[in-house]
């Protein structure tokens, strides 16, 4: 009779989990289609469970390519915790420091460079402590065709051409650049020997994800389709200036791919991590105020001390909360940049802490 009724317990349990569950994706696929997002994808991580994981929609506005879970999204500014994370493998493998400095690395390039950036440091560019001007995908300049060679030594020439450019006047000690990310990126290459492509994948089979880059239409017309702040499907090339931003925020991936990403902060926030301390998490995530090392640390009354980032490279949003007291993360991901896109997001992942936001 008691192993009935334990058994009994948890079918009860499971079930009202699975209602749960299946009135969010209801709520969830509401919120698509008021707020005109085409795919719709989220998850509620805890750093050994998922509490949920959907993905909603069609790949492609006005299309029959329906949502899977094994569908690709750009994650903008969130590659930049990726690459923090291999910063701070590399720097645990001695082969560089926080306070290794660019032009150490690059000597080669200091004459031509503003005398404003010649002690930056691999941490200051992390942490955007530079005056580098505000990049983006959407500058005039440079033109196409005026670096040469491959995608490495293009973003080299771009680095060239980019420190020869007066630093931003500002007393604010944080200053949000592209830049910094992408000078980060070269000093990772040069330490390690390898394309900051190799390192991103080399990452994603020792946590088993498979990263990949640019626009996932680039290479399958069957993957997900970006869409502008007009709804307009992106093209099916790659664009040339956000491969020169690869290491700030040029990375795609799968919801359940990224989860896993997640799920290892969450392990590392507890000290149950191999790869790096408990320490060493902390530091990624709350160290330098403002903006931490790919994150930007913050608290709420409600849930506590948190870090989170939010992506949006043009054509896609994606947004991640990771909640170190409540001891979880929440993950949206939209293959749409427009304002009701944003909006919606917003609304979701108030009602994703409302329903799991407790320890």
């Amino acid at each position: 009779m008691t192993r009935f009724k334990v058994v009994a317990t948890l079918i009860i349990l499971f079930l009202h989990g699975y209602c749960n569950a299946q009135n969010t994706y209801r709520y969830a696929d509401s919120i698509r289609k008021a707020y005109k997002i085409p795919e719709l994808a989220y998850a509620v991580v805890s750093a050994d469970s998922i509490y949920e994981l959907r993905v909603l929609g069609v790949k492609k506005i006005n299309s029959k390519l329906a949502a899977t879970n094994n569908d690709r999204f750009r994650l903008g500014s969130n590659t930049k915790a990726i690459t923090g994370f291999i910063a701070a493998l590399l720097v645990k493998q001695k082969k560089i420091s926080w306070n290794t400095k660019f032009f150490d690395l690059y000597p080669e390039m200091k004459a031509a460079s503003k005398k404003e950036y010649h002690q930056l440091t691999l941490l200051q560019l992390l942490t955007f402590r530079s005056k580098l001007f505000k990049y983006t995908y959407t500058y005039a300049e440079p033109v196409k065709g005026q670096f040469s060679g491959n995608e490495e030594r293009q973003r080299y020439q771009f680095a060239q051409w980019f420190f020869k450019h007066e630093p931003v006047q500002t007393n604010d000690s944080i200053n949000f650049s592209n830049l910094s990310y992408v000078a980060a990126g070269l000093m990772l290459e040069k330490v390690s020997g390898k394309t900051y492509k190799q390192l991103v994948q080399e990452l994603g089979k020792t946590l088993g994800i498979e990263f990949g880059f640019g626009r996932p239409n680039a290479t399958d017309k069957l993957q997900t389709w970006g869409h502008d702040a007009s709804l307009v499907p992106e093209a099916t090339s790659d664009d040339f200036k956000l491969d020169w931003l690869l290491p700030a925020g040029n990375i795609n991936c799968s919801l359940p791919g990224y989860v896993k990403f997640i799920q290892l902060q969450l392990q590392g926030l507890k000290g149950k991590s191999k790869l790096l301390t408990q320490k060493e998490f902390d530091f990624l995530h709350y160290g330098p105020t403002r903006f931490s090392v790919g994150w930007l640390p913050a608290y709420d009354k409600v849930y506590g001390i948190f870090s989170f980032n939010v992506g949006n490279p043009g054509t896609y949003l994606s947004k991640v909360y990771v909640y170190r007291d409540i001891r979880k993360a929440f993950i949206v991901f939209t293959n749409a940049q427009t304002d009701q896109a944003d909006i919606g997001t917003e609304v979701l992942l108030t009602e994703l802490k409302r329903k799991y936001g407790r320890k």
